[in-house]
């Protein structure tokens, strides 16, 4: 009996054995209990049904759990239906005999599904609103995802999850702002920490790749940081301001081409909103083009094209806390050849400052109203170092440009948005220019006053403007509102002629001379007065007073070699148009080629002669004209003489064009005329109308350097010219 119930034993052992054995290894394939999982899955989530086909049942002996495992199931999430390549359960054998059947833990491995539709999923187990923002931004892209969960004895899932995959394709909008096309990556998500690897996508059409990227949860913020690769690419800079608004929203960029290495970090809170961003890039910079055109730098490069070019470039950028610094090191284009320049630039909330240096070799710079100019192939360094402020104001508090012996040294300089002159602290030149004139003084600043000193400048630019150009006086502190206090040694006027100890004080207003009072002395003792005006309507009256003429008058080509006593020029100029008379008292005229070709054609060789010998002399000259646009317009230009008069009328296009006609009289024939005073009306004007007194008329026009002169010697003399000489000699 003994051996009957031990040999029963025995069988039963065995076939137990061969059960476990085959439920450990083969299992059950059964659709029996699949109500009971659904159910268990819906204890877990009720949103959450299974389609289930057969399942496979295995058992594991040693921790008596039931493995499950189905092929090819769905997920039902309401309308949503995700495609799942297998899922993998663990059920107790305890739970399962007391009824319980809880799953012990979750494996999901899925096909490729719509990322949108994994995004509802989380949904269903925690809708927070990182995920409910997550979801409007996502547009497209699929996922292949392995997820594991470890579910606790109530049915909750444990902190040790596990999710790891790859996504394809996504599309992303972030804000409306930022759009992120062909995003490609794996993922392996923890509690609390995210790992994303091998990255390639494209924001707002720049192509970015990272080999890691790190999130990690603290609290209620997420922490990322990671490294961005830039081949060298190029793309639309509208859309790369989009990340740096604050920083370039003044800057014209046009192109920029370039190779990067960025590491960055930044927090993350729940509604997705960036903070404590930290970035360091290194810029491997081929090329940058912005528009240089508000700079006004084409007076200065005559080969400027209104762009400024940077190419080779190596920059490393360091963005914290609103603070961008940028220092960098390349070539930048001006004009058509490149130069060597090195800088740095921090933005600090809204101020930006500035300090670079540029080693102007190969182009060429050319400041006109200083009348200095650094040619092709000569060295020179320029450092400028100054800020914007909020309002776009623009201070420079160093401007410095070396050669040589040679240098211009600006302080404190402020200007407008648009580049008006608002203030300067101090302004040094000591520099020769193109005529070899050493131009050597200093502007200080004395409390709201200046103080302008020195040893010699070159004031011929200014004095051309003063006689008689449309363009506004170059001073380069006219905008300054105070008063402006003037003591230089030695002043040219032209490469030659200069005056001695000019005095005198200059006051501004409302960005315009107020009032001007200049006085100096010529090397023979003849003085020089000047002064300038400005009314409540803007009206500038310019008056000049000089004993000596001479070097003042042959800026004026067409009347070229006068020597006379003194000179009275008045002026009136408004809305860039200007009005201005010329006299000069007791002059000769000398070596002027057009009037000694006028003479020799109307057969007065003799007076021509006296061009080459001691001059033809004049009593006085007066000359009405006006100046608009670069056009000098001659209303009259009349002068009388024992010898020969003179009047004209006509215009001058500046450096293009001479156009003038006239009448010339010998003097003998005025005589004439004045000794029949009594029957003078009969002689002047004539029984008819194109009788009396005789002389020539002509005509001067061409280019300034090829003029060509016509004369009539038979024209009767108009009544305006022997009224005009009559009243001159009334006058005498």
């Amino acid at each position: 009996m003994i051996k009957k119930i031990i040999k029963t034993l025995l069988v039963i052992t065995l076939i137990l054995i061969i059960i476990i054995f085959y439920l450990s290894f083969f299992g059950v394939k059964t659709a029996k209990f699949n109500n009971q999982i659904n159910n268990n899955v819906l204890k877990v989530n009720k949103n959450i049904n299974l389609s289930l086909d057969k399942v496979n049942y295995l058992l594991n002996p040693y921790n008596l759990t039931i493995n499950i495992k189905t092929k090819n199931p769905q997920i039902l999430l309401g309308d949503v239906k995700l495609d799942i390549k297998d899922v993998k359960t663990n059920i107790s054998l305890k739970s399962l005999i007391y009824g319980q059947f809880l799953i012990d833990d979750l494996q999901i491995t899925t096909n490729e599904i719509k990322l949108n539709d994994l995004i509802s999923l989380a949904r269903s187990f925690q809708n927070s609103l990182q995920l409910s923002i997550l979801n409007k931004m996502t547009q497209g892209g699929s996922i292949i995802a392995n997820i594991k969960l470890d579910f606790n004895e109530i049915g909750k899932v444990k902190k040790n999850y596990k999710i790891t995959g790859t996504v394809k394709k996504a599309k992303f909008n972030f804000l409306n702002q930022s759009k992120v096309r062909n995003l490609n990556f794996d993922f392996d998500i923890r509690e609390n920490f995210y790992l994303l690897k091998q990255i390639d996508t494209e924001i707002n059409s720049i192509k970015i790749t990272s080999p890691l990227i790190e999130i990690t949860k603290k609290k209620s913020l997420f922490f990322v940081n990671g490294e961005i690769l830039n081949d060298s690419t190029e793309f639309n800079i509208e859309k790369f301001k989009t990340f740096f608004t604050s920083l370039f929203q003044n800057i014209n960029l046009k192109k920029i081409e370039y190779k990067a290495v960025n590491k960055f970090s930044f927090n993350i809170n729940k509604k997705l909103k960036f903070n404590d961003l930290k970035v360091e890039t290194n810029l491997d910079l081929k090329e940058l083009i912005f528009s240089g055109k508000h700079l006004k730098l084409k007076p200065y490069f005559k080969n400027f094209v209104e762009e400024i070019k940077f190419k080779k470039h190596k920059i490393v950028i360091n963005y914290k806390e609103n603070i961008f610094d940028i220092k960098g090191k390349g070539n930048i284009l001006l004009g058509d050849k490149l130069d060597s320049l090195s800088y740095q630039i921090i933005k600090n909330n809204n101020i930006l400052s500035f300090n670079s240096k540029i080693n102007l070799k190969n182009n060429s710079l050319l400041i006109d109203f200083l009348d200095y100019e650094k040619k092709e192939n000569i060295s020179s360094l320029v450092s400028i170092k100054g800020n914007i402020d909020e309002k776009d104001k623009l201070t420079f508090d160093l401007i410095s440009l070396r050669k040589k012996n040679n240098e211009i040294l600006i302080k404190g300089l402020d200007l407008k948005k648009n580049f008006e002159f608002v203030d300067i602290d101090s302004f040094k030149i000591n520099y020769k220019n193109n005529q070899k004139i050493l131009n050597k003084l200093e502007l200080k600043k004395d409390d709201l006053n200046f103080i302008i000193e020195g040893e010699s400048f070159d004031a011929s630019k200014m004095i051309n403007n003063i006689m008689g150009s449309d363009k506004e006086t170059p001073f380069i502190f006219q905008r300054v509102k105070s008063k402006l206090k003037v003591k230089i040694k030695k002043i040219y006027i032209d490469e030659v002629n200069y005056m001695n100890n000019l005095y005198g004080t200059i006051n501004f207003d409302n960005n315009k001379i107020k009032n001007l009072k200049l006085e100096s002395t010529f090397p023979n003792k003849k003085t020089i007065n000047l002064s300038i005006k400005t009314n409540n309507y803007l009206e500038t009256t310019t008056r000049l007073f000089s004993a000596y003429p001479k070097p003042l008058i042959k800026r004026y080509d067409f009347i070229n070699g006068f020597e006379g006593e003194y000179l009275d020029f008045y002026s009136s100029k408004k809305d860039g148009i200007s009005n201005s008379v010329l006299i000069i008292e007791n002059f000769k005229v000398k070596e002027v080629p057009v009037f000694a070709k006028l003479l020799s054609l109307a057969s007065l060789q003799g007076i021509a002669d006296l061009l080459t010998g001691e001059g033809i002399r004049f009593s006085e000259f007066e000359m009405n004209f006006s100046n608009q646009k670069g056009l000098t317009t001659i209303e009259e230009m009349y002068a009388i003489g024992p010898a020969v008069s003179i009047l004209m009328n006509g215009y001058i296009e500046s450096k293009k064009l001479v156009s003038l006609r006239g009448s010339l009289v010998p003097a003998t024939t005025i005589n004439r005329s004045i000794a029949s005073l009594p029957l003078l009306g009969k002689i002047l004007i004539g029984d008819k109308i194109g009788e009396g007194v005789f002389g020539v008329s002509f005509k001067i026009k061409g280019p300034p350097k090829d003029l060509k002169t016509t004369v009539n010697p038979i024209k009767t003399l108009t009544p305006r010219f022997i009224t005009r000489t009559l009243e001159k000699l009334k006058k005498n």
